[in-house]
């Protein structure tokens, strides 16, 4: 039988029994945890840091009984989530997961299901461990059994088998049917992620539904897989140019960079620089949450490219972001006898036709840009690299001309658009994939509040900020009355200097307005989203948004990551009207952007988003019904396995057998 730990709020505590249990668990007494497999105790307070978590935690003690239990932030001790119960699993993974051979419920006649046909061999390799490990679930959540299907979690209870009382899940199904899970068997349960769960059907224990959606599932994952492996060996089938090690420059432009690079910075700049220095075309996707120096990456492939006398093109959705990286790569290669240019709406024909020319001479290395990049007159005389930066956000006819561009260049995709680390291991096999998962030093967490609109609380918050000589970003949805809002911040704060920024602007007032940002000349900045990607303005610290409730949960989480990218605490006001009635979505999406507010929280926001919006913006329209079907976490499990079959030639059969139960299924 599996051994494990299980903590839960309000049980007794034999803090001696369990120190010698954790350290036969293989786990090592610290003075302060900092790795997976530390302990540390001090007075009342029991830190561990478990193998198969991302975080370690905390366990607060009253008297005799755990009072709490909470994921923290080794660095900060911050809070990150709050659990009722935790199960910990022994640092070696040689452990055995065996399945009862009898019936798996309590003397309860009829709601006992039939014994799966297919049991779980001896050993599981790693973490097709669900996701977090952590079964910490609330009555009526919907739960995902490897073998039952989509059921309702009901609580705990004790199960009396010929081994003596037992801890068990009690689970509802179709017809109110029961199934018990000793807690020996968590590692066959899953919390539902797919939609939000409304209208969810629940399966028929013994039925044929839920062998049909795994299957279904997993034959739609077998096209996806099979498609994105086909891809990946065309690609690395293709002629590309192999770039020369890094030039004696490199060092000294690496070394300019003003901050020290955290770990995942400098193993996704390596990761880069192999890909390029290889004979084939490199296609990297290279994911980090917002500001945690996806650029800098950027920054050292770009000139490692021209190095090597290749030209660079940028290539970002707004305007807004080409200025900002028009500005960012000129001061970082101004000590060096390079060219940095930029193609956007900013610029007049003219401007724009003299730019051309020096891309088509070779007098521009780096080309920054819009959309305006693809156009038919935009002609390079040796283009090496292609750095994308948010590539979802192109449209359809963008996205085939990036495909032919794919196929001939270098190509790096920058995203702050985080996926779950699940989705990230599952695709692992996949895809050239970078993350950057390290905060950066002295960053702090945004203090995020959810209040009522009301002219004291503006007037107040405007002016504390005004007072550290920082700058405010106010943003309202909508265009039509952006004018208003600026009037007023002007009535309440009369002193402070005020712009606009939107996106239905003239070109040369938009310019004027970020320039005045950019250069500090502007105390409050009234905008719409159009700063949600890549804009960094330091000096900016507090962020207002405005009927915060109309805004979706992605949204939220990027215009908040345009605060608190220097080492100033930040703050993020979201405002909904006064007496406003809230959807249940809206509510949901206020408690989560609120609920996750430590450092690296998009993966959290990712998993929060999955629940609200489903699937497709993940893995596209097509997948978002398997997900649906058979639950996030199954359907990453079932990922993963498929990709390691279809690299060893296996052909596609049968579904795995820890994924099957009753009779085969063939294709």
């Amino acid at each position: 039988m599996l051994e494990y730990f299980r903590f839960s709020v309000g049980e007794r505590l034999d803090l001696t029994r369990t120190l010698e249990r954790l350290l036969r668990f293989g786990y090592q007494r610290v003075d302060q945890v900092a790795d997976p497999g530390d302990f540390a105790l001090r007075g009342g307070i029991l830190d561990v840091f478990p193998v198969t978590f991302e975080s370690p935690l905390r366990l607060e003690l009253a008297g005799s009984r755990i009072a709490s239990i909470r994921s923290f932030n080794p660095s900060t001790a911050e809070t990150l989530d709050r659990h009722s119960m935790i199960v910990m699993l022994p640092r070696q993974v040689s452990m055995r997961l065996a399945v009862p051979a009898g019936k798996d419920a309590p003397d309860a006649g009829s709601d006992a299901p039939d014994e799966p046909l297919i049991t779980l061999p001896s050993q599981l390799p790693n973490l097709d461990i669900p996701f977090e490990s952590c079964v910490d679930l609330e009555e009526g959540d919907l739960v995902v059994h490897v073998h039952h299907g989509i059921g309702k979690f009901l609580g705990k209870t004790m199960l009396s088998t010929s081994q003596g009382q037992s801890e068990a899940l009690m689970l509802e199904y179709a017809d109110g049917d029961r199934l018990y899970v000793p807690v020996s068997q968590l590692h066959l349960v899953q919390k539902y992620l797919g939609m939000s769960g409304r209208g969810t059907t629940l399966h028929k224990l013994g039925g044929v539904a839920w062998e049909r959606a795994k299957t279904r599932a997993y034959v739609g994952i077998w096209t996806y897989a099979r498609e994105l492996l086909e891809l990946q060996a065309k690609r690395m089938s293709l002629p590309g140019h192999a770039f020369s090690t890094d030039h004696e420059w490199q060092r000294a432009f690496e070394a300019s960079f003003a901050y020290r690079e955290t770990p995942d910075q400098l193993e996704a700049i390596r990761q880069v620089k192999a890909d390029m220095e290889r004979p084939r075309p490199m296609d990297r996707l290279l994911l980090g949450d917002v500001g945690y120096g996806k650029t800098e990456v950027a920054l050292r492939a770009a000139f490692k490219a021209v190095m090597d006398q290749k030209q660079v093109a940028v290539l970002v959705p707004t305007t807004i972001l080409a200025y900002q990286h028009f500005r960012t790569f000129s001061a970082r290669m101004k000590e060096f006898p390079l060219t940095v240019a930029m193609l956007s709406r900013f610029q007049t024909d003219a401007e724009q036709r003299q730019v051309l020319a020096s891309i088509k001479s070779g007098a521009t290395d780096i080309v920054i840009g819009t959309h305006r990049l693809l156009s038919s007159d935009v002609q390079f005389k040796d283009l090496g690299l292609l750095i994308i930066d948010e590539e979802q956000r192109f449209g359809v006819r963008d996205k085939e001309h990036l495909k032919r561009w794919r196929s001939q260049l270098d190509v790096l995709v920058l995203s702050a658009t985080p996926i779950p680390r699940t989705l990230y291991l599952a695709l692992m096999g996949s895809r050239d994939l970078s993350v950057i998962s390290t905060p950066p030093e002295n960053r702090h967490p945004v203090e995020t509040v959810v209040a009522e609109d009301g002219d004291d609380s503006l007037r107040r918050w405007v002016l504390k900020e005004l007072g550290r000589k920082g700058q405010v970003f106010l943003v309202h949805p909508r265009v039509a009355d952006i004018a208003r809002i600026a009037a007023r911040v002007k009535r309440l704060v009369p002193g402070a200097r005020v712009g606009i920024a939107h996106g239905q602007m003239a070109e040369d007032e938009l310019e004027r307005a970020m320039i005045d940002v950019i250069e500090a000349r502007l105390d409050v900045l009234v905008t719409t989203t159009i700063i949600e990607s890549g804009i960094d303005i330091p000096n900016a610290n507090t962020l207002i948004i405005n009927r915060a409730d109309q805004f979706g949960l992605a949204g939220l989480y990027q215009l908040r990551g345009r605060v608190g990218r220097f080492t100033r605490k930040a703050y993020s006001y979201l405002l909904v009207p006064p007496g406003t009635v809230l959807t249940e979505d809206a509510r949901e999406r206020l408690r989560a952007i609120m609920q996750h507010t430590a450092l690296g929280s998009g993966f959290n926001i990712a998993m929060e988003d999955l629940k609200l919006r489903g699937a497709g913006n993940l893995l596209g329209v097509e997948q978002h019904g398997h997900v649906t079907a058979v639950g996030f976490d199954l359907y990453c499990r079932l990922l993963r396995e498929v990709v390691r079959r279809m690299k060893a030639g296996q052909p596609l059969g049968v579904m795995p057998e820890p994924f099957r139960i009753g009779r085969e299924v063939s294709s």
